[in-house]
């Protein structure tokens, strides 16, 4: 019987940022990300608002955080990280390095368009690639956030299953 059936889980997508560290990225341009990612039917684990990363004052605040940080890219199904600066936000690199390792399907979010690379191919180091095929990279690189719902990138098409 179909009607017994348990909803389909919606893929969860870690968002590395440092968005949050800014209260005007915080209003404006994070909400509007979240929205983009949402908008492929994923559920998004944005590391601010779930670990609340400015809490700064109990002991060990930080430790917990980080560790909380760790265990989302660890559970997400997979990342999208935001590259953007020169070079990219520390923590982001950690947490796209971390999600690397495990092979978790990995996208990029970068609309600074400044290059922070030796590199002809790639706009950034090429180790933040490193998650990513050898031909059709592209496909999991973002340069708007208008982009991110496009059928033609690799999201788009992984958030449906494929």
């Amino acid at each position: 019987m179909d009607s017994d059936k348990a909803p389909a889980r919606r893929k969860t997508v870690y968002l590395a940022n440092a968005y949050g560290f800014s209260a005007q990225q915080r209003a404006t341009v994070l909400p509007e990300l979240v929205a983009a990612l949402e908008s492929l039917g994923l559920e998004v684990w944005e590391p601010f608002e779930r670990n609340n990363q400015t809490a700064g004052l109990a002991p060990g605040w930080a430790y917990h955080v980080g560790q909380a940080d760790v265990r989302d890219v660890r559970e997400a199904d997979a990342i999208f990280a935001v590259v953007n600066g020169v070079p990219p936000d520390e923590g982001v690199m950690v947490e796209l390095g971390i999600a690397i390792a495990l092979g978790k399907p990995t996208f990029l979010f970068r609309d600074d368009f400044r290059r922070a690379t030796d590199s002809e191919r790639y706009p950034l180091n090429l180790m933040l690639f490193a998650g990513l095929p050898q031909d059709g990279w592209e496909d999991y690189y973002y340069t708007s956030i208008g982009e991110i719902a496009s059928p033609e990138k690799m999201l788009a098409r992984w958030a449906a299953g494929g």
